[in-house]
């Protein structure tokens, strides 16, 4: 089973009475969809997981694609699909896939698949309340399910799969595990992709809305997929009047402070560290971090700059030393990029590098993921505490952990040692796991010495690394000692 950890991806369906003339428009372009993946071990990078199978639903919409979510098909080897009330299967591969927003466009080249079907179209974000059908395939049958809810919140929420923050509805429905990808339909518009419900309360699911999708597949238009933009700064709210008055606003003025400017950051020499944002792209800024997207509708100002892509511009008006100005921000950066934790990566080998039986790793969330779906209670405290918090900077552009220790004779009196912050090699300081390989390459010293952030030293012969570190990897069945990504910076 893929792993699942404070939420739960699964399938909701609804349907409707009023929508029933749209039933068989709608059942014609139901998928399921038949998954066969193999994960990425992070405990062992140089090796896979072990193949495992899944299920999940789509829909086909124009260009002869299939939208589903993108959790269905990562890390796929195999997939296949069928049309509901079809017995037969076809191959189908993934076209594009966003991991963030937990969406992907899959392709079938057999044209007899899509004999009889219909597109179907995106629709718009809708309004609370508002009536809503789900398509799919829920475990405890072969056959299409169809279920009816409603729309009950619409605001910024975590996605499971991805940890990114985005636009996301609430749907009230009963939840069936097994049949993330299927459509969320209002007549015969596609508003939104079912993909994931809360573990704690019940009839709590939620979809991917429309204009999430829309941003996804305009995105792609262009063959390659850039993702949704951000603005690479940190802000606290400005609730308290003390800490209104200090930043000199206004009794009309509300707004975000700024406490701090990321090294990637597009705002990078534009924005300071204690500006007051107080609106974006016109919209005004309350003082909660939120704005207004739909009128009595509110959601965090982040939904603006999401709204973007790579590339455009974004207007913000500061308020700096008591002087409202305008700045424009062109949004190179990709959201989540300026992260020193990685959030979950997908159909990428991890990476790694092996010298005297020592293992190193950069810190991600997928290795936080190897201490199972309590992972956040037992993974080791000082790693989480990177993870919730560390920001990247020109000194510590990664975080390197030694993970584990290959025994051997070189490296007798080290085999318990896992999971340490390694601070130097050979006397240099470590940012990333390129300066760690430049550190013990170049060394032409008697001993290679590892220090960690503790002050505590592995030390070994540099002769001895050099003569067995290949009967180590032999040892061990590994093929190679670094993995592919860093060979071809070799």
């Amino acid at each position: 089973m893929k792993k699942i950890n404070m939420l739960i991806y699964l399938l909701l369906f609804f349907i409707p009475s009023t929508n029933l003339n749209s039933q068989p428009l709608i059942t014609k372009s139901v998928i399921k969809i038949y998954t066969v993946y193999d994960s990425y071990s992070y405990d062992n990078p140089w090796q896979m997981s072990g193949q495992s199978k899944g299920t999940g639903s789509g829909c086909i919409i124009d260009k002869e694609r299939i939208l589903t979510n993108a959790h269905v098909v990562s890390n796929s080897t195999f997939i296949q699909v069928k049309k509901a009330g079809e017995a037969k299967r076809y191959t189908a591969k993934v076209l594009s896939i966003s991991h963030e927003s937990d969406l992907a466009i899959l392709s079938v080249s057999d044209p007899s698949f899509f004999i009889g079907t219909q597109p179907l179209q995106i629709g718009d974000l809708p309004e609370i309340r508002d009536k809503v059908a789900v398509y799919g395939f829920p475990t405890g049958g072969e056959e299409m399910s169809i279920t009816e809810g409603i729309v009950s919140r619409i605001e910024q929420r975590n996605y499971a799969h991805s940890s990114a923050n985005l636009l996301a509805c609430q749907i009230d429905a009963a939840i069936n595990p097994g049949n993330s990808g299927g459509p969320v339909m209002i007549g015969d518009k596609i508003v939104g992709v079912a993909f994931q419900s809360a573990m704690r309360g019940e009839n709590i699911g939620y979809m991917v809305p429309a204009p999430i999708i829309k941003h996804f597949l305009h995105d792609i238009e262009d063959g390659k997929y850039d993702g949704f933009p951000e603005l690479g700064i940190k802000f606290q709210k400005m609730e308290n009047p003390d800490i209104r008055e200090k930043y000199n606003l206004a009794e009309d003025q509300s707004g975000v402070l700024i406490t701090g400017i990321l090294i990637d950051s597009p705002a990078k020499n534009i924005l300071m560290v204690n500006d007051v944002i107080l609106a974006v792209d016109g919209t005004d800024v309350e003082n909660d971090g939120t704005i207004e997207f739909r009128p009595g509708e509110r959601t965090s100002m982040i939904f603006l700059i999401q709204k973007k892509y790579i590339n455009d511009n974004i207007t913000l008006s500061i308020l700096r030393n008591g002087k409202v100005m305008n700045k424009t921000i062109k949004l190179t950066v990709p959201m989540n990029s300026t992260r020193l934790v990685p959030f979950e990566k997908y159909d990428t080998p991890p990476t790694y590098y092996i010298t005297g039986g020592l293992v190193f790793v950069p810190l991600t969330k997928n290795y936080l993921l190897e201490w199972g779906n309590q992972w956040f209670f037992t993974a080791p405290s000082e790693l989480l505490t990177l993870y919730q918090k560390g920001i990247r900077t020109p000194e510590r552009k990664q975080v390197i952990l030694l993970s584990k220790v290959l025994a051997d004779e070189i490296n007798l009196g080290y085999h318990d040692i896992d999971n340490i912050i390694i601070k130097s090699v050979n006397g240099n300081l470590i940012s990333s796991i390129e300066d760690l390989i430049e550190a013990v390459e170049n060394n032409q010293k008697e001993f290679h010495e590892f220090e960690d952030i503790d002050g505590n030293k592995i030390v070994l012969k540099r002769d001895k690394v050099l003569k067995y570190s290949q009967r180590i990897l032999d040892t061990y069945k590994i093929t190679s000692d670094r993995s592919e990504d860093l060979k071809k910076q070799k």
